[in-house]
């Protein structure tokens, strides 16, 4: 039997736990994922530490080792087993990325996250036996600052910086993909029901998330103000004006197209046996799914739209504080990222700069 046989992820409640005939052997990663509850993670949080430490444990039967026998050295013999796995269904070895790296393997962010999992589970046995000797190696401080840390005189205000594992990949910094004018335009035009286009409006016009956008409740639109409050990730609210254009087509939606229902969730399901039920995130990329076919608009996944919102901003001149509120970005080097993809507006300060220049030399 198969480790994938003997070993799997089942949702419990709103939890997350480990079963099967081995199940018994990682006990400790169930009460690790119940303790990721109690501290208020997200339940769609949980579930993703659990996948990655459902891999681990998977590799762990395969090598024949247990949890409490694990070593540094065995977290090295899995990284490199990170490395070299190749995921089934994709394109073979000779297909590569434009920047020469193979498609067919995990990226560095999907190893990251594995090993971030592997070091709470660790870090919450050494929480429970301080005697336990954690085998992730500690690396070097982070250097990003949170919203709302000192420096300079108040650097004693500042939060303690966590060390990074030794163990993490270096990932590529790229840059958020945005459409053109005309692909958004193409790709939004094609959404028949309120719904959809009100969905859309949201992440196309305010910026919002896909998940933000699933999370809504009808309370949390003030059509007349023109306002949203939008809970982001871990749980943070902000108010997101609303564009006016989207606040009618949602204003229609609610009072022609969302069916009668007992849940306040702004968005559900409008046919089918789960009608008046929530839509969820398989729902949603379902729907992008089929309207990127329909249109032939390759990138036109959720995020794209946001990506959109965020690149007019920047190339609009926004103050990236303004940006970063509006985007609910927790650090302002993430909306930065969008000032590189501003060409109009890069283009005009370089010529601004070459003008002054040139008045200087002559």
């Amino acid at each position: 039997m198969s480790s994938e046989q003997d070993l799997r992820l089942t949702q419990s409640g709103e939890g997350w736990e480990l079963a099967g005939p081995d199940a018994s052997r990682f006990e400790l990663v169930n009460e690790y994922l119940s303790h990721l509850l109690d501290r208020n993670y997200s339940p769609a949080t949980v579930r993703a530490y659990g996948y990655d430490l459902l891999a681990f444990c998977r590799w762990l039967i395969d090598q024949a080792n247990a949890l409490d026998t694990v070593t540094t050295d065995t977290l090295l013999g899995y990284l490199r087993a990170c490395r070299e796995a190749t995921i089934p269904g994709r394109a073979g070895p000779n297909v590569v990325s434009m920047t020469g790296q193979r498609l067919d393997r995990y990226a560095a962010t999907t190893i990251n996250r594995r090993l971030a999992a592997i070091s709470g589970l660790f870090t919450f046995a050494g929480l429970r036996d301080p005697d336990a000797k954690n085998p992730v190696p500690r690396g070097r401080e982070a250097r990003w600052l949170a919203s709302g840390e000192k420096s300079g005189m108040l650097a004693h205000t500042r939060r303690r910086h966590q060390p990074r594992s030794a163990l993490r990949l270096r990932e590529p910094k790229k840059l958020p993909v945005a459409l053109s004018t005309a692909d958004a335009t193409k790709l939004v035009t094609s959404l028949r029901t309120w719904r959809d286009r009100a969905m859309a409006g949201l992440m196309l016009w305010c910026g919002l998330r896909s998940c933000e956008v699933l999370a809504l409740h009808v309370k949390d639109v003030d059509i007349g103000g023109r306002w949203i409050t939008v809970t982001g990730k871990g749980a943070k609210q902000r108010r997101v004006p609303l564009d006016a254009d989207v606040a009618s087509v949602i204003d229609v939606y609610l009072l022609a197209e969302r069916p009668a229902s007992d849940s306040d969730q702004l968005f559900l399901v409008a046919k089918g046996t789960h009608r008046g039920q929530g839509l969820t995130a398989a729902g949603l990329r379902t729907i992008f799914r089929y309207h990127r076919d329909l249109t032939g608009v390759a990138g036109g996944h959720p995020h794209a739209l946001r990506h959109t919102f965020g690149t007019v901003l920047a190339e609009a001149g926004v103050d990236l504080a303004v940006m970063q509120a509006l985007l609910g970005h927790a650090h302002v080097d993430t909306t930065a990222r969008y000032v590189h993809l501003a060409p109009v507006h890069v283009k005009g300060e370089f010529d601004a700069a070459r003008e002054r220049i040139r008045t200087q030399l002559h």
